[in-house]
């Protein structure tokens, strides 16, 4: 291949994705026979039938420090003995196979139950209550590190860019004028429920540390917020339970609204990478678009 598997005028796509799979197992000498493919969004994630064995393939170079990252701190969290997902530690990561950044986690087999928003709060507080070896390079939390990426190469109406790349001006100058007032710390970066697995002892693991950083708590307490206040994804209750574990509830603090248009911004330019994999994909970025564009109305969106 002499042009990025993975990218083409359409974009990344599963079949593109696949064959850097499949090139990246062979590399490092794993039978890729039978990876199905389980989910597509920032990354491509496959599991592997042949060993217990996640195949995560990202979008392209841009994303290498990223994923240089993640191996990082994996293996910052392995040696604090803290729940979250490891590397294969004998293989060389991340591999870079046509200008894709491949990195391979160990198999998180799950159990029978999801994990729950307390539990969000509470893996949460314990993470940013940790400290941040010397050494170990983590970057500032980025809003806008992925967004003109998403907007060059998305395949989206010129009206719907246009709207966006506007939104996008307005919500970084409200960036600017933001004030914290918390210390810096360990931030996951993209803190929702979706990013705890229970595995089949019970045990409650955090994964998915592409966007970790060393930056203000408020950037992971955002995500649950958003959700619930402004997408009623989450009952009163199991707000409540996340509140409570983590002992602070977002919503009163005066940097909330920012941090909503910067989150609603941030899940509707995630989703519009996909569009063309299918048309609910492309159904649900068309909700979100509407709702960007009208921001008093009700947010009629649905988890992704």
């Amino acid at each position: 291949m002499t042009v990025d598997a993975a990218r083409s005028e359409e974009g990344f796509t599963s079949g593109g994705a696949t064959r850097v799979m499949v090139a990246a197992c062979r590399a490092a000498g794993l039978d890729d026979r039978e990876a199905e493919l389980i989910r597509l969004g920032e990354n491509a994630l496959f599991r592997l039938a042949s060993a217990p064995v996640i195949v995560r393939v990202a979008r392209g170079r841009e994303w290498l420090p990223k994923a240089r990252t993640e191996v990082a701190v994996s293996r910052w969290l392995a040696e604090e003995g803290f729940p979250a997902a490891r590397i294969v530690e004998d293989l060389e990561q991340p591999l870079v196979i046509d200008g894709n950044p491949v990195t391979f986690w160990h198999l998180i087999v799950e159990g029978d139950r999801k994990a729950t928003y307390g539990e969000l709060g509470g893996i949460l507080r314990d993470l940013h209550a940790l400290t941040v070896p010397k050494g170990l390079e983590l970057p500032s939390f980025d809003p806008f590190d992925k967004q003109e990426l998403r907007l060059d190469r998305a395949v989206i109406p010129q009206d719907d860019k246009v709207f966006l790349r506007k939104r996008w001006r307005e919500l970084r100058d409200k960036y600017a004028e933001l004030r914290f007032e918390t210390p810096k710390g360990p931030v996951h970066g993209d803190a929702h429920v979706q990013n705890l697995m229970v595995d089949d002892q019970g045990h409650v693991i955090l994964i998915d540390f592409e966007a970790f950083c060393f930056d203000h708590p408020e950037w992971d307490l955002m995500v649950t917020a958003v959700e619930h206040h402004s997408l009623g994804w989450q009952t009163d209750g199991q707000y409540a339970d996340f509140v409570a574990a983590y002992g602070r509830d977002l919503y009163d603090w005066h940097g909330y609204e920012t941090l909503r248009g910067l989150q609603e911004f941030g899940m509707t330019t995630w989703l519009m990478q996909n569009v063309q994999e299918d048309e609910k994909t492309a159904a649900e970025y068309r909700r979100r678009i509407a709702g960007l564009r009208n921001d008093d109305a009700p947010r009629d969106w649905r988890p992704w």
